[in-house]
């Protein structure tokens, strides 16, 4: 994709941040994967034990022209709890936390800018401890987690946790949703 930019970002799990970014216009791609821990090669279940030091993250390929990082990163700080580690709703470990892994050094000032400007608004209720960091050893999420909830829009799981964050999408950024 030539004249697209990749950030990696990290807020709980990865079938609910994709399922939000797979509805945004001017994204190109989302791929659920694991990112920044130190295993070669993690797996699922090796992720959810907490024993790779990996996040569940999506990879969002976006057009620059059609939407801009900061608009992507307000979208993703909108739709999960960037003020609880390792924890998003009633899932716990750290590859929950929150994070923006970035591929360009310019995006670690967007984000930093941004995490900044909520803080000093009082936007959330506790600081702010999503995780800014230079992205490292990702791994794609095996095939049965890609496009999860576009694929079972009635699982349980996906009915009662990504669902809302779809639904705020398209209620908060409806000028961003396709």
């Amino acid at each position: 994709m030539e004249h697209s930019e990749t950030v990696v970002l990290a807020g709980g799990c990865f079938w609910c941040v994709e399922a939000v970014f797979d509805q945004v216009r001017g994204v190109l791609d989302v791929e659920s994967g694991y990112s920044n821990g130190q295993t070669p090669a993690p797996t699922y279940e090796a992720v959810c034990a907490g024993d790779t030091g990996h996040a569940e993250v999506v990879r969002v390929v976006f057009d620059p022209a059609v939407i801009g990082l900061r608009q992507i990163l307000e979208i993703f700080f909108a739709v999960h709890d960037p003020t609880t580690p390792n924890r998003q709703g009633a899932d716990v470990g750290t590859q929950y936390r929150s994070g923006i892994y970035w591929t360009r050094p310019e995006q670690a000032e967007v984000a930093q800018a941004l995490i900044d400007e909520l803080q000093a608004q009082g936007v959330f209720d506790a600081p702010i401890v999503t995780e800014v960091a230079p992205l490292r050893n990702y791994h794609r999420a095996e095939d049965e987690h890609q496009d999860f909830f576009a694929r079972h829009p009635f699982h349980g799981y996906c009915m009662a946790v990504a669902a809302p964050k779809v639904r705020k999408l398209r209620q908060v950024f409806a000028e961003w949703a396709k």
